[in-house]
């Protein structure tokens, strides 16, 4: 056999050893995956502000396994987020090229004794790379309804075994972790709910105060004055007095149907910040998939306030969407706007994506179903237009109330 040959059946026998690995060894998806998803969204998560609550259980985990590194990850459809870590800074990284995929289909944990002697991890720029990444063990962070959403994991470069005693330890911090997650979500709606109420006081007494005032002022008047009054002069008064308590009541009726506008210092954006948030978060998968992701906004209203509740989610489930449906080269076009209304402000979001291949249209209508039920939840409007050249535009509005 000459050498020719020999590297033909080389190449042929390399190829379908790798065939039969990618058909053995798909991505690995959770069964529950919508669920996991709907779940990880209901907690509300600001991945980029985080790492200060979070590094003292990522480093407690180091300090138990004994090893270099630590993560605490939350894992989307689309991406791995790292919310805190110890030993090793990073932000985000392909849900695809992760290890604590596969741990999220996992309900103990999930260990590899050597990364770079297995077939999945092997090649991975955290194996080959400066890193030289060996060891991995992972936990799954799970939700009261059981939804893997991410996991706790401990990495270290050299060659490890970690016993069942500190294995389960890790699992008793992987629940810690959880539990944060839901007291931070509590604390945030606490506060959410404890400004509400001060900002209904201040406005009952604005709101309410003038009319009684007048009613008062004008009851007065109508006795001092006695029989001197004039029938004409004493229904004026009335009518005034009937337009006072009418206001009144349109206060009473507002606050107990919940429509009264509410000025919120905290957990607001606006378009700028807003802006600035998303192009932390999704440029760099832009760039690693050799898209454009252009983010614009108005300028004109770029410093008005307004919510973030839920706003992320919703956004990053889009964009997120459009990144997977999007070829080389294509390019998204995200733009942000608040349009000022006479009662109210809203929150414009409308993604344009080039067009979407036929074997991906289904997929990425079921996931914008996903995000349409998000936005209907908090009584927003979502919408698919599709344009003749152009691939669908989505557009989803938000009810803002006015906010200094």
């Amino acid at each position: 056999m000459n050498k020719i040959d020999s590297k033909r059946i080389f190449y042929f026998v390399t190829n379908a050893c790798q065939t039969i690995y990618m058909f053995n060894n798909p991505t690995p998806t959770p069964s529950n995956e919508q669920d996991r998803l709907n779940s990880l969204t209901e907690l509300d998560i600001d991945y980029l502000d985080l790492h200060d609550k979070f590094k003292d259980l990522a480093r407690l985990a180091a300090k138990i396994a004994g090893t270099e590194i630590s993560m605490i990850n939350l894992i989307d459809s689309f991406t791995q987020w790292t919310v805190s870590n110890y030993g090793l800074t990073l932000e985000q990284m392909p849900k695809d090229e992760s290890v604590c995929q596969y741990t999220i289909t996992k309900d103990s944990y999930f260990e590899i004794p050597d990364l770079s002697a297995d077939e999945r991890f092997k090649d991975k720029f955290y194996v080959t790379g400066p890193a030289q990444l060996k060891y991995y063990l992972g936990i799954p962070l799970t939700t009261k309804d059981g939804n893997h959403i991410g996991a706790l994991c401990v990495i270290d470069s050299t060659l490890k075994a970690l016993s069942p005693e500190k294995i389960e330890l890790l699992k008793l911090v992987a629940s810690e972790i959880m539990s944060r997650f839901y007291f931070l979500k509590t604390i945030d709606s606490l506060k959410h709910e404890l400004t509400v109420s001060q900002e209904i006081q201040k406005k009952i007494s604005h709101d309410i105060r003038g009319p009684i005032a007048g009613i008062i002022g004008l009851t007065t008047l109508i006795h001092e004055q006695g029989e001197s009054n004039k029938m004409n002069e004493v229904l004026e008064c009335m009518q005034l007095i009937r337009k006072s308590g009418a206001s009144i009541l349109t206060v009473t009726d507002e606050i107990l149907n919940g429509d009264r506008p509410v000025n919120l210092k905290a957990d607001t954006l606006n378009l700028r910040l807003f802006k600035n948030k998303l192009e932390r978060l999704y440029l760099t998968q832009a760039v690693n998939k050799k898209i454009k992701l252009l983010i614009s906004i108005n300028e004109r209203n770029s410093q008005l306030l307004f919510l973030k509740s839920k706003l992320l989610q919703i956004t990053g489930n889009l964009i997120t969407n459009a990144l997977k449906v999007t070829p080389e080269n294509g390019t998204i076009e995200v733009d942000l706007d608040l349009i000022v209304e006479a009662t109210n402000n809203l929150l414009k979001i409308t993604i344009q994506t080039p067009s979407i291949p036929e074997d991906k249209e289904k997929n990425y209508e079921q996931r914008q179903s996903t995000v349409k039920k998000l936005v209907e939840s908090i009584h927003g409007q979502f919408n698919i237009i599709c344009h003749t050249g152009k691939g669908p535009l989505t557009e989803v509005i938000l009810k803002q109330y006015y906010m200094s």
